[in-house]
């Protein structure tokens, strides 16, 4: 009997652009806006006062847990309700639109109150406060967007969102104007424009059509998946975050200005895994409502790959700058040792981010929140006491140690929590 010839199928150059289309479009957008960010934080690095770049950097911490927090009750929700086909989707949409005004109206007053306490006047508060609010809006409406195959006008939102904010903020220092009143103006104005781009239809329908939703449908998407998602959410802010909010509460803006500094260069990393879940967490969970698993890994491994290629590219712009720029970052007294030690501290962090995060948005696909939140619990802890310990008897500096602890227990239990979960369904 003759073997039969092992034969390995070409590639398909089709697939692979559309592949390479697709993530363009989604981390084209995403990297626009870490730009505009770093950018951003270097102009007020340079023109405003250690305390006010440290109010600055505070309300870019504060604004990711906004969307996170957003994407737990509100992006994972949606997802699920429309994978499943359970409701309709024009019912689930309108809900999920209504949830999206209360849950933005809830977010402008909390980070407000976290920006005046962070040292903000009050006019300066209100205004983060909005902008955050406004950011929440818009991130809905981009996942919405992802989940009807629209990736161009998120692009175009992103797009809008970092040339808005660039060109106010250069326009004040073009002035000689800048302060952190301007500054806080520029981003909630942006933010408001990044939301009109999604069009009149869709601002019809958040504003208008979905005061009169109902939200049954999305209550029941709370008792089943939600819960558990804020949860998760909540206590992986505590893990990734502790830092920012001790050092910042304890120890003021000015003394947090020099971990946000070394937080500049992993400003895109940061934000592409905080915008990759969007793109892909739809692709997984009707992967694996088709029973396809093995269509949903590869999403996991292309998400893996892009995220590294990102780390990559950043770790040598952050060698680059610290080598041949670092006027670029010593601006305000800040000792190259230290900002050094940072970047290094944060890259390592980002590594942690970069391992669990595929794994953490598939098993978000499959609806296993409970598991997730679970995977929190010791990591949230150990961040929280070992960064307060750290910080009171070292300084700032090295709690970013007490983070990489917490980053490090979390990525642990994730991939084991994924491996188990591939075992039980593969």
């Amino acid at each position: 009997m003759t073997a039969r010839p092992i034969t390995i199928p070409a590639s398909n150059p089709i697939s692979n652009l559309r592949i390479i289309w697709r993530y363009a479009l989604s981390t084209g957008g995403p990297l626009s806006i870490s730009v505009a960010h770093f950018l951003a934080s270097l102009l007020i690095l340079h023109t405003l006062s250690p305390k006010d770049f440290g109010i600055f950097s505070f309300a870019l911490i504060v604004m990711p847990l906004c969307l996170s927090a957003s994407g737990a009750l509100l992006v994972v929700s949606l997802t699920g309700a429309t994978a499943k086909f359970k409701i309709s989707r024009d019912e689930a949409f309108e809900a999920h639109l209504k949830a999206n005004l209360l849950f933005s109206t809830g977010a402008t007053i909390v980070s407000g109150a976290l920006a005046l306490g962070s040292g903000a006047d009050a006019g300066v508060a209100a205004l983060l406060g909005l902008y955050n609010g406004a950011m929440c809006l818009r991130w809905f409406a981009r996942a919405a967007a992802f989940i009807a195959n629209n990736p161009s006008r998120v692009a175009l939102s992103d797009l809008c969102y970092s040339l808005s904010l660039l060109g106010g903020l250069g326009l004040f220092v073009g002035l000689h104007g800048m302060t952190i009143t301007h500054a806080a103006l520029v981003m909630f104005a942006s933010a408001i424009l990044a939301t009109a781009s999604f069009g009149p239809e869709y601002l019809k329908k958040q504003f208008l059509v979905a005061l009169n939703a109902p939200l049954q449908s999305y209550v029941a998407q709370w008792r089943d998946l939600t819960r558990w998602s804020l949860l998760g959410v909540l206590l992986t802010e505590i893990t990734a975050n502790a830092h920012a909010y001790l050092v910042t509460f304890i120890s003021g803006p000015r003394s947090f200005a020099l971990l946000a500094v070394g937080a500049l260069f992993m400003r895109p990393v940061s934000l592409c895994l905080s915008a990759l879940p969007d793109v892909e967490r739809p692709f997984m969970a009707r992967s694996i409502a088709n029973g396809n698993l093995a269509k949903a890994e590869r999403c996991v491994r292309e998400f893996r790959v892009m995220g590294s290629a990102t780390w990559v590219a950043t770790g040598l712009l952050c060698v680059a700058v610290l080598n041949w720029f670092p006027s670029l970052v010593l601006k305000q007294d800040y000792r190259l040792t230290d900002v050094t030690t940072v970047v290094a501290l944060w890259s390592a962090i980002m590594v942690m981010r970069l391992l669990r995060t595929p794994e953490s948005v598939l098993l978000q696909a499959a609806g296993e929140f409970q598991v997730l939140a679970r995977t929190t619990y010791l990591s949230s802890a150990i961040s929280i006491v070992l960064t307060l310990a750290l910080l009171l008897s070292c300084g700032p500096i090295l709690s970013l140690i007490g983070i990489l602890a917490g980053d490090g227990v979390m990525t642990a239990q994730t991939l084991w929590a994924a491996r188990k979960w591939k075992r039980a369904h593969g």
